[in-house]
């Protein structure tokens, strides 16, 4: 049975109430970061496909609401609730959150500042939220004709993605490891516009091309060598997995895994790890 902090509930509702006067729609979460309220169908044998269709609560971001006596009604039902998320892709914001980790070994800050670099785009001025562990949340607001996919690590080691279907926990929540809260100055601002650059790296990856079509250019990966040359020590596995298996999902693994080795031999690998390496991410992407 869940502990029932009321000051910590009470707390995390009003908190959710003021996001939704923004036009964000929130949700209760439980101190575990996930959705408070259990799926109605949980007993069912096989899973449903029901996204709030029933009309009961307990379907996770679909239950997000701007609707105050919505959100009242789901925070009374999980009295145990200590925080909220915040469902992105929703009108009128579209909200895209860029969530940097800092438990994966790697600096996503400065793996987000590279691709800023390389591909000339300026993170605006945005809501940013710090995170019990001293991870951020960027918050961005994308076009409404675009439905950016959630992923964790595609656009760069340490760096996740929260788009359609996903949610982002809200500042103000009290979490297991702490509470997360808005870096100053950041709290009222809008969401700022994503860069038309960043939202083309956000987009879900190209297809793999097929027989009979043209093999896509090898040049198409040089970015992907290059940040294998950019790595550090104690980082360069990690991205020549990342970039391996970024080549592979895009057609173009088998053509450009001689760049790459080259490219991690350049940085201090052995030929065997990173032919080691690269052969792990074509198992992984299905091109063994």
């Amino acid at each position: 049975m869940a502990t029932i902090d009321r000051h910590a509930t009470a707390l995390a509702l009003a908190h959710a109430l003021s996001a939704a006067e923004r036009g964000l729609a929130v949700i209760p979460l439980s101190r575990t970061k996930l959705p408070a309220l259990r799926s109605p169908h949980h007993e069912q044998p096989e899973p449903t496909p029901c996204h709030g269709e029933c009309g009961r609560p307990g379907h996770g971001v679909y239950d997000a609401s701007t609707d105050p006596r919505r959100i009242r009604e789901l925070f009374a039902a999980a009295p145990w609730a200590s925080g909220y998320g915040i469902a992105c892709g929703l009108p009128p914001h579209h909200l895209i959150g860029i969530d940097l980790d800092t438990k994966s070994g790697t600096d996503a800050s400065a793996a987000l500042r590279e691709l800023a670099l390389r591909h000339l785009f300026t993170i605006p001025a945005t809501v940013v939220v710090v995170t019990p562990s001293g991870g951020r949340h960027i918050w961005l607001s994308g076009p409404p004709d675009a439905v950016i996919p959630n992923s964790a690590g595609r656009l760069a080691p340490g760096i996740d993605i929260r788009g359609a279907g996903g949610y982002l926990v809200g500042p103000g929540s009290r979490t297991e490891h702490g509470v997360y809260s808005t870096v100053p100055g950041t709290a009222q601002l809008p969401p700022g516009a994503c860069p038309p650059a960043l939202l083309r790296l956000l987009m879900p990856p190209a297809r793999a091309h097929h027989a009979g079509q043209s093999k896509p250019p090898v040049q198409h990966g040089q970015g992907l060598v290059q940040f294998v040359l950019a790595a550090h020590e104690g980082q360069r596995n990690t991205r020549l997995f990342w970039a391996a298996c970024r080549a592979y999902e895009n057609g173009i693994g088998a053509a450009l895994a001689g760049e790459l080795t080259d490219a991690a031999l350049r940085v201090g690998l052995t030929e065997r790890e990173a032919r080691s390496t690269i052969a792990s991410a074509a198992r992984l992407t299905g091109h063994a």
